[in-house]
């Protein structure tokens, strides 16, 4: 009833070719299951899942209820397994009853609501006292691409915010430890500023044959850097996790 082991985890990896175009989700995924708490959890409410699945892969027994706007995400694999159940609804307007959930994932998007203080206002709504909240979002060293020299071969920051629905840029510690309003129990930073050039190169204008061949050229440093990585070092993005406290709503 624990969470997955990492190994297995990580070995699930939803995105297309984890190991060259989709590296930067086995970072995500790492710095996910560094801060997840190693808990039994029961109900696990998991807003914006789309088809990634990502809570089901790290609470496996858990039973999970993925809330998404998307109902053509209903059709996807991860949506259509015994232990979880797929219902179309939005992040400001959760429709559970007061304290239905152990834990609540929001992975990858705050950045995506304009209302962002209510939609953390329900999810605390929903959270059983004591119950966790998973963030991962992009962080205050977030930029698009992350070095100068790149923008000749990738989109603007601005193209490609629009292109991936996103409303602001990111958060520090800080602003989301104001916007929680909840204890902080442990943060990760990842893609870092080694691994950030497969990243970027992912998502540039090149072919998918011309990034897979880079991020292969690419795969020592990455993979470097990779290792190497302290959570607490720099990142573009984080994954934190925090606790509900009785005075929270």
């Amino acid at each position: 009833m624990t969470k997955n082991p990492l190994s297995a985890f990580l070995s699930e990896n939803p995105f297309p070719r984890p190991l060259t175009l989709g590296f930067f989700y086995r970072e995500k995924m790492r710095a996910i299951h560094h801060v997840a708490p190693n808990y039994p959890f029961r109900d696990i409410l998991e807003i914006g899942g789309g088809r990634s699945g990502l809570s089901a892969l790290l609470y496996p027994k858990a039973n999970i209820t993925n809330l998404e706007q998307n109902m053509d995400y209903a059709s996807a694999q991860c949506n259509r397994t015994k232990t979880v159940q797929f219902i179309a609804g939005d992040a400001i307007r959760l429709p559970f009853k007061i304290h239905s959930f152990d834990a609540v994932t929001m992975f990858d998007v705050l950045e995506h609501i304009t209302d962002h203080k209510k939609a953390i206002s329900e999810t605390l709504r929903v959270l059983r006292p004591g119950g966790y909240l998973l963030v991962t979002t992009p962080n205050e060293n977030w930029r698009f691409p992350y070095y100068g020299f790149m923008k000749y071969i990738c989109p603007g920051e601005p193209e490609m915010m629009a292109a991936w629905g996103h409303v602001r840029r990111g958060y520090s510690l800080e602003d989301l430890k104001m916007l929680i309003h909840s204890p902080c129990m442990g943060y990760a930073n990842f893609i870092t500023p080694l691994t950030v050039l497969c990243h970027d190169i992912s998502f540039s204008r090149f072919s998918e044959r011309l990034r897979r061949a880079f991020c292969a050229t690419l795969s020592p440093l990455t993979w470097a850097g990779y290792a190497l990585h302290n959570f607490k070092r720099k990142g573009i993005e984080t994954a934190s996790v925090w606790q509900k406290t009785e005075r929270a709503q």
